[in-house]
């Protein structure tokens, strides 16, 4: 079961706000961008960017600048990979394509959902996609790998 803050179970909702809260203090850009985790599952994890004037890239369109939009599909698909492992360890973003493939709307927040479909011991890969809430209509795609660093206890990162 997926933690998601529209779930009547309060236990779910306790937890999903621990997770934004680690997410924003360890990831200080997160909390100032307003980024926030909607859901997370088994290898999975959908998050929201608030539009927020500041972000905007275009003053005379209104549209949320190309870095922001980056900055979400990089801080949802780590969390995807956070959400496969069977015990958090630090990832780092090796590399991350993405294809815009429209402008964001202006005023409108942004929607990511990405997965982890592959983890090996030491790299993680990712697939994203960056929406305004209908998932047929596309801001953005991406594919991603992330380094999985080893545990300082063991010397290797545990991957399922």
């Amino acid at each position: 079961m997926g933690l998601d803050p529209r779930e009547p179970d309060g236990e779910a909702r306790e937890m999903l706000a621990r997770i934004n809260e680690t997410f924003a203090r360890g990831i200080p850009h997160n909390r100032a961008m307003g980024l926030q985790i909607l859901s997370i599952s088994s290898a999975e994890c959908r998050g929201r960017l608030p539009y927020k004037p500041e972000l905007v890239g275009n003053a005379e369109s209104g549209v949320l600048h190309g870095g922001a939009i980056t900055a979400l599909i990089d801080a949802v698909s780590g969390g995807a990979v956070f959400a496969a492992m069977r015990r958090t360890t630090r990832v780092a973003t090796l590399d991350l394509r993405i294809d815009y493939l429209k402008p964001a709307s202006p005023e409108r927040d942004v929607i990511c959902e990405a997965s982890c479909y592959k983890l090996t011991r030491s790299v993680a890969f990712t697939r994203a996609i960056a929406h305004h809430g209908d998932a047929s209509d596309l801001i953005a795609s991406s594919a991603g790998t992330f380094m999985v660093m080893s545990d300082p206890r063991s010397g290797v990162a545990e991957a399922p």
